[in-house]
């Protein structure tokens, strides 16, 4: 079982980022690395980072548990996603009628000018939160199910809408194609609700919102102050957990959303710079370590609540060690052929040479991190499964404030490169941190396999060794550099 959910959520992950780069590939080529499309960027910085904190994790780990124990699971699953529904869109209201508050809070480094162009394109991206909630509301239902598919290739849907206005607009002045780029945006988030609702109906669960919408209007009609009271119970015992999980899982997140907040006060492009390398320093995290932890979460939960914590161990030290050697892999070759692969993604167009040598730089700034970051995600659903959500926060919060820290330390004598320097910096005090309060013991148990450790070993030698050689007699992309 944890094969075949690990396979279905990679695979489509993969399909999704397949899409994503080629959409970064248009965008690259349209929009360049400067003020149009730092505007686009920033804009759409806090939904993207709302849909990977909900997606890749935070939601899920609140609501299922809840909606597994909660009696009433009609009633339950319709007040939370009226709660959050109703507030995600007075709040994209409220952005809309204070666009140039929000979008000085967003870039606050953007000049006057700047931030004129930028404020309708950050109100528009602001809807999309509605619509993401939607998406992942509805992917944690079908999760209950086991139903892992929609989940993980529904973010394809976004990038060919994004791909397809991008074509449409190419020959537009870059402004209107910023336009486009962003009710793109919108598009996609229908077409990935309705993927939800095609499997939701199929599953019978439309027959549960009705039915918890028809409950709940009893309740508040004739005011049964019992069924109120163990609604509200219920609430409360998902937000308590609910508030600590996404600290807990939006650390990375949250360091890049302020690390564009900084990079707005370096020289123009520096935004567009960061977003590009995290692209694909995001591309291994999520094929591997999103993808083993969506899986490997309802087992371990399961086995700890029927106190069988050796068989969670033996399926956490095999999860640990597919995501060792494969993250290891991507952090050795993608430092060895960085030029190589952001001239052969995005160097075309308006994505001069130069752009390329930053990006490939700040890209292997962040890919240090690769390891710390992923490998601290499957330790810590060991903490959630023992619903110390409190702890975990604590962990991020500590892990953030330390990255802030560096960052502001390392941004004026390195420019974006130490904003991406500083992130893997907090990624490697999140990992320590984790592995502190999982258990030293525990850890050693999980480590002790002399013969993967070797085998991995001899692995990254091996495929040091070739792309050695790979380098020096295939001249790609016009680069040759030493590893």
């Amino acid at each position: 079982m944890f094969k075949k959910a690990f396979l279905t959520n990679s695979s489509g992950i993969l399909c999704s980022r397949i899409f994503g780069f080629i959409r970064d590939l248009s965008m690259a080529l349209v929009l360049g690395a400067g003020v149009y499309s730092d505007i686009f960027f920033v804009a759409f910085k806090f939904p993207n980072l709302f849909r990977r904190v909900f997606s890749e994790g935070a939601f899920t780990q609140s609501f299922l548990p809840s909606f597994i124990s909660v009696k009433k699971k009609a009633q339950f699953s319709v007040a939370i996603f009226l709660i959050f529904f109703i507030f995600l869109v007075f709040f994209s209201i409220l952005v809309c009628i204070f666009n140039g508050f929000f979008t000085k809070i967003l870039a606050y480094g953007f000049n006057d000018e700047t931030i004129k162009l930028a404020k309708p394109i950050v109100a528009i991206n602001f809807w999309y939160l509605c619509l993401i909630f939607c998406v992942n509301f509805f992917s944690s239902l079908l999760q209950y199910r086991d139903n892992f598919w929609v989940s993980a290739y529904n973010t394809a849907l976004l990038n060919i809408t994004m791909i397809v206005a991008l074509f449409i607009a190419k020959d537009k002045d870059t402004y209107v194609i910023v336009y486009f780029l962003s009710y793109s945006v919108l598009i996609g988030g229908i077409l990935q609700i309705l993927l939800h609702c095609y499997s939701l109906y199929k599953l019978k669960f439309i027959k549960l919102f009705i039915l918890g919408f028809r409950e709940l209007y009893l309740i508040i009609k004739y005011k049964d102050k019992l069924k109120i009271n163990n609604i509200k119970k219920d609430i409360i015992s998902f937000f308590a957990q609910f508030f600590p999980a996404l600290l807990g899982s939006s650390t990375a997140q949250i360091a890049s959303f302020i690390d564009t907040l900084l990079a707005s006060f370096l020289i123009s492009g520096s935004v567009s710079y960061l977003y590009y390398a995290n692209r694909i320093f995001q591309l291994p995290l999520a094929l591997f370590a999103i993808a083993i932890s969506t899986a490997l979460f309802p087992m371990v939960a399961k086995m700890i609540n029927n106190s069988n914590e050796f068989e969670a161990l033996k399926l956490l030290k095999n999860a640990f060690f597919i995501l060792l050697f494969s993250l290891s892999i991507c952090v050795v070759g993608g430092i060895a052929l960085k030029n190589e692969i952001i001239y052969l993604l995005f160097e075309r167009g308006k994505f001069l040479r130069k752009d390329t040598l930053e990006v490939a730089n700040i890209f292997v700034a962040y890919l240090i991190g690769l390891l710390p970051f992923g490998l601290a995600r499957i330790f810590s659903l060991w903490l959630y499964s023992y619903k110390k959500q409190a702890l975990a926060a604590k962990i991020s919060a500590i892990s953030l404030i330390c990255g802030v820290v560096f960052s502001l330390i390392l941004m004026k004598p390195f420019g974006a490169l130490g904003l991406a320097l500083s992130s893997s910096i907090a990624g490697f005090i999140l990992f320590i941190l984790t592995i502190f309060y999982f258990g030293i013991k525990k850890f050693k148990i999980i480590i002790n396999n002399k013969k993967m450790l070797i085998l991995l070993i001899v692995i990254l030698f091996v495929e040091y060794i070739i792309l050695y050689f790979l380098k020096h007699f295939i001249n790609f992309g016009g680069f040759y550099v030493h590893i």
